[in-house]
């Protein structure tokens, strides 16, 4: 009876893992940048040492990552020595990747290979803020890394970091199970 308990949980866990790659990513969608109200503004009016927070996507060999770039602008509205937050395994070995959707595996909360690249971006949706939004937001962010040890796909993964972030930042934040491309579209879709 224990036993058939057990491969039932095992196949609860599999197919919420599996249920979270059911849709294809699509090209990478148009970068999106708002004010913290939501309001949407144009490259235009990004000014240099303008503050800002990105939450991104990219794409990956897996369903992807999800992961928040901050810091400042510069004339051009390029970043200025970004920094970036996110929630991975902490390996580039692929086992604790594919052991993180059944257990708990250690976590990193930094960049990861291809987070900057232009290439890989499939979503993107900037904030830009002022001095003090800002200094909020990266407190919280600072905060969270410091508690954030272990990555579990299913509970404590990429989307659920980011969505901790927006929340502080009072932003209403999509279900944790979707696919990072989607996750950060309908993140953008609910808040502008």
């Amino acid at each position: 009876m224990t036993l058939a308990k057990g491969h039932q949980s095992l196949l609860f866990l599999i197919a919420l893992a599996l249920t979270s790659c059911q849709s294809d990513d699509k090209p990478p969608q148009p970068r999106f940048t708002s004010n913290a109200s939501g309001a949407q503004v144009s490259k235009a009016s990004q000014r240099e040492g303008q503050y800002f927070i990105e939450f991104r996507s990219r794409y990956a060999l897996t369903y992807g990552h999800t992961y928040a770039v901050f810091g400042r602008l510069n004339k051009s509205g390029g970043m200025i020595n970004p920094q970036v937050a996110g929630l991975a395994p902490a390996s580039e070995d692929a086992a604790p990747y594919v052991l993180g959707h059944f257990i708990p595996v250690p976590a990193t909360t930094g960049a990861t290979d291809g987070d900057l690249e232009e290439a890989y971006r499939s979503a993107s949706w900037r904030i830009l803020l002022t001095e003090a939004e800002y200094n909020k937001t990266v407190a919280f962010i600072r905060q969270l890394q410091a508690k954030s040890k272990l990555w579990q796909a299913t509970v404590d993964n990429c989307n659920n970091f980011v969505g901790e972030i927006a929340r502080s930042m009072g932003y209403k934040t999509p279900s944790i199970w979707l696919r990072p491309q989607e996750f950060i579209t309908k993140l953008r879709e609910m808040n502008t």
